[in-house]
């Protein structure tokens, strides 16, 4: 499996959530998974109830069998301020920079240059070794920008070129390039069974393999329970209402007599499984446009009790238990 996990997703998918499953999944059975937050919202500290990440990496979870889940939540100042002492050696003087503005000058100015810090420190997590030559990190997880730029924040590349043709910026993007565009790399979306997330899917892998970015898996999250399918669906679109009325009144939901309460309970149950019967032709819809893209599925149920910790451990178990190790 390729050590360098990419989770994007259109915004309110659950990417984050999905990334923090991923890495608990794959730091199981005594692995180590970095997980990389590149938005600064601090989504990973919520979801792991801790408070908010540094710019270090920190051991925010244990996995089954002894693995360790690190995060880390990249700034692109200060990893400029890191690249900048690494092949300048500024030292005060990058911390003067930083003072007067000019390093968030810089980092909004010239937008390819800031996704080259971000996703620089991703790929060099991903090649870090230990004095052994051992890997510090099985797998580094990142949660991405969502799928709309998905494309554009990974191809650091071609956004750079017009900036810097030679010297160490342009060195830098080459290196991170070849790094996302190996087997070592993996990109991953997040959608809802919702024409909107889908067809972003859709787009976004459309793009990805355009730029010759390799694509993984999509995550189909949020799914609620199937209660019906499509034959159960037909047979009870053809019950009568009387035999819907006696079935309520048998279960002692309402008297048998004409009008007593098990006939005022005929028409919300019969709303209800109208509302179902059109959610469930939505959802197979969307199953068959994700199903064309021929890439691997995989499915996420939504959680009846909310999202918290133990709903995140869930959630790996689910991922482990489909093969996504």
């Amino acid at each position: 499996m390729s050590r360098l996990q990419v989770v994007s997703g259109k915004g309110g998918t659950g990417k984050t959530t999905v990334a923090a499953a991923l890495a608990l999944a794959l730091a199981t059975e005594g692995k180590r998974t970095l997980l990389v937050e590149v938005e600064g919202r601090q989504g990973i500290a919520q979801l792991f109830e801790t408070e908010a990440l540094p710019y270090e990496e920190r051991k925010i979870a244990v996995a089954p069998g002894g693995g360790e889940v690190y995060a880390l939540a990249i700034d692109a100042e200060l990893a400029l301020l890191e690249y900048l002492q690494m092949f300048y050696k500024l030292g005060s003087a990058g911390r003067a920079l930083r003072k007067i503005g000019a390093i968030d000058f810089a980092t909004t100015i010239a937008p390819g240059v800031r996704d080259v810090l971000l996703t620089g420190k991703a790929c060099e997590a991903v090649r870090r070794k230990d004095k052994h030559g051992r890997f510090v990190y099985d797998y580094v997880v990142m949660d991405a920008p969502p799928t709309g730029r998905i494309t554009r924040f990974l191809n650091v590349n071609d956004e750079v070129a017009g900036l810097a043709r030679i010297g160490p910026i342009h060195n830098q993007a080459q290196a991170v390039m070849r790094v996302l565009k190996s087997p070592e790399t993996a990109v991953h979306l997040v959608t809802l069974l919702e024409e909107m997330p889908v067809q972003e899917t859709s787009d976004g892998i459309a793009e990805l393999r355009a730029a010759r970015l390799p694509v993984g898996r999509v995550v189909v999250n949020m799914v609620r329970p199937e209660v019906l399918d499509g034959d159960g669906l037909e047979l009870a679109a053809a019950v009568p209402r009387s035999s819907i009325a006696r079935a309520l009144s048998s279960a002692g939901l309402g008297g048998a007599r004409r009008g007593g309460h098990a006939e005022r309970l005929v028409d919300p149950l019969l709303a209800q499984a109208e509302e179902y019967a059109e959610r469930y032709a939505l959802e197979t819809e969307q199953r068959a446009v994700l199903a064309a893209l021929d890439v691997p599925l995989h499915e996420l149920p939504m959680l009846a009790e909310g999202m918290d910790l133990a709903g995140l451990y869930q959630l790996a178990r689910e991922l482990r238990e489909q093969g996504v190790s």
